[in-house]
């Protein structure tokens, strides 16, 4: 009869030489425990396994552990498996560091979705059809431009939904937007592309992943029109025309147009593209200039940025460039996430999700104005997940709104770290999505009450 291995049996590590005998297998055991490696009131191999798994007789393993069993280090009772019987020694970890900041009582924290309101239901079902559907092949290494069934159905997609003009073969899937503008600023660099310019305000963040590719990073200053396109002078830039983030102006037609004859290589970050709540919608700057602007969308805002999925539509020339960046990078978005995002767009529960969010945020941004003192200038469109609010230039400062704020447990941001000079004017830049549905009235009356005390 041929030797199997038990897939019933755990696999252990112990420190024991053959000729140490049953005497030596003991101290391996005991040494296993004492050093926490074998836990208190974890199951431990079946005598048979153990057995067989060392190559020895199964007898021995069982003296072994009756001696063990007598000297308090294992518990065994008829019937049920041998566990063990004392706590050893853990390595000691690092004391844990108290957060630099608690966690907000009320959350109205920029640039997060509402993550109770993920579509659970919608996504197991996804996965399940996903895993049944797709041939095992998919799930080995994947290509560096990601999963071709996400990547097909993402080009119908953007079509539809953002007009963008897109090719599944000009389509990257990346791990999350700060992969994506890596990846990006690393493919320009091979280009001999060295110099990026970014919208000022914007996030420090990703000015700091660009430069950290070898970037050198510049600002082009933003008014209520977007970005001054007559002040560039960059061979690349990142932008954000939908909804320019944190001011919430939107890139008038006039500068659009300019920008996407500019001849410089554009990166649009489309971050919150689908949530407009005026019904005058702003298609993709992409499908003006396709082979110069890089479109960059994300499931961030839409589901969860836990899924770590994002998504670029490439110029031609910058496909291969950008697939030796993600093969230099090494990362990848799981697969599975990426089939079960494509089932659920094919599905058209993602479409649904969607349409229920912007409701939902389009009626939390209403009540929010509603709500305002007229002593603070609401700024942007009506669309996305936040809010700029400009403070009276004679009235508090940044500083002491954001005090009155985290007085009362509020999370929010401030304007100023978005700047890349100095003497600028602060502001206040509130998500209304953050936070859970059954939350946002006492998160706005937080606010207001917060803004009443530095205001009058």
């Amino acid at each position: 009869m041929t030797d199997s291995w038990s897939s019933s049996g755990l696999d252990v590590h112990l420190d024991w030489a053959p000729s140490t005998g049953r005497g030596g297998l003991a101290a391996a055991i005991r040494a296993a425990i004492r050093e926490g490696r074998w836990q208190a009131g974890a199951t431990v191999p079946s005598t048979r396994s153990l057995a067989h798994d060392l190559g020895i007789a199964r007898g021995t393993v069982t003296r072994v552990y009756a001696d063990l069993a007598a000297e308090g280090y294992l518990r065994t009772a008829q019937g049920a498996p041998t566990r063990v019987a004392t706590a050893g020694s853990l390595p000691q970890s690092a004391p844990r560091q108290a957060p630099r900041e608690p966690a907000p009582r009320w959350d109205l924290r920029p640039g997060r979705p509402d993550l109770t309101a993920f579509p659970r239901q919608a996504w197991i079902t996804a996965t399940r059809r996903a895993l049944l559907r797709t041939p095992a092949a998919a799930f080995g290494y994947e290509s560096e431009l990601g999963a071709p069934e996400l990547r097909g159905t993402l080009a119908g997609y953007l079509a539809r939904a953002r007009g963008v003009v897109a090719d599944p073969e000009r389509i990257v899937v990346c791990h999350g937007y700060s992969h994506a503008i890596a990846v990006v600023s690393r493919a320009l660099s091979s280009l001999g592309i060295s110099e990026t310019a970014f919208e000022n305000p914007s996030l420090a963040m990703y000015r700091s992943i660009a430069a950290a590719q070898g970037q050198r990073v510049v600002a082009v200053p933003v008014d209520e029109h977007g970005l001054d396109v007559s002040a560039l002078d960059s061979p690349a830039v990142v932008v954000t025309p939908a909804h320019q983030y944190p001011t919430g102006v939107t890139l008038a037609p006039h500068r659009r147009t300019e920008l996407a004859r500019s001849g410089a290589f554009v990166l649009e970050d489309d971050y919150d593209g689908e949530f407009r709540f005026d019904r005058q919608q702003v298609g993709a700057l992409q499908a003006l200039a396709p082979e110069r602007v890089i479109y960059a969308g994300t499931a961030s805002k839409t589901l969860a940025p836990a899924l770590r999925l994002a998504w670029l539509v490439l110029p031609r020339t910058l496909v291969e460039p950008v697939r030796a960046a993600m093969a230099d990078s090494g990362s990848r978005p799981a697969v599975l996430n990426q089939l079960a995002l494509a089932e659920l767009i094919d599905s058209g529960g993602y479409d649904q999700h969607v349409r229920r969010s912007r409701a939902e945020y389009r009626s939390r941004r209403e009540r929010l104005l509603a709500a305002l003192p007229d002593s603070v200038r609401p700024q942007g469109i009506a669309a996305g997940l936040h809010l700029l609010l400009m403070l009276p230039p004679d009235g508090p400062s940044e500083a002491t709104a954001m005090a009155a704020c985290r007085r009362r447990a509020l999370g929010i941001e401030g304007l100023t770290g978005y700047w890349m000079d100095t003497d600028r004017p602060g502001g206040l830049i509130v998500g209304y999505a953050a936070t859970p549905k059954h939350a946002f009235a006492g998160a706005t009356q937080t606010l207001i009450e917060a803004l009443w005390e530095i205001t009058t």
